[in-house]
């Protein structure tokens, strides 16, 4: 097998289980969560599930940059980021850096804290705060997805 098709199956792989974890979270793990009648259930319960998860997304997303990049450079590609009809370029590398950051820098150094922090005095609105912002990532993430897919096979808007 070539090196790019090795990239692409690598890439596609990564994406899938990465974004297919996020919609786990949003759509299933945060609101089974939130309807657990008691705070330090919800606590312990959500640290378990999200501390195991952050691994796998963290190795994904590490996969998925540089097979994406490595396919780029192999490919020429570095002149559809000139050329607005492959807007969906823009967005995977806004969205893998969005969680890169998230994943290695906000969540261990920042966000982790924030959660025990607020998580204690209003569990409810915190899990609200959470549950919206994965709402956030997970539509742009699949937006990217779209946008990607189509475009890659001819459809470009």
């Amino acid at each position: 097998m070539e090196y790019l098709t090795l990239a692409r199956v690598l890439h596609v792989i990564a994406v899938v289980i990465w974004i297919g974890g996020v919609s786990m979270v949003t759509t299933v793990i945060i609101p089974a969560v939130k309807k657990m009648k008691s705070k330090e259930e919800q606590i312990e319960t959500f640290e378990k599930i999200e501390g195991k998860f952050a691994l796998q997304a963290k190795i994904t997303t590490l996969i998925t940059g540089i097979s994406g990049f490595y396919m780029v450079y192999v490919l020429g590609a570095w002149n559809r980021f000139l050329e607005p009809c492959y807007w969906w370029f823009h967005s995977m590398v806004i969205v893998w850096v969005l969680f890169t950051v998230i994943l290695y820098i906000l969540e261990p150094f920042i966000l982790h804290k924030l959660f025990k922090k607020y998580v204690n005095k209003n569990p409810e609105k915190t899990f609200n705060i959470m549950h919206k912002a994965h709402w956030i990532l997970l539509i742009l993430s699949l937006v990217t997805i779209a946008g990607a897919v189509a475009g890659s096979h001819g459809f470009l808007f």
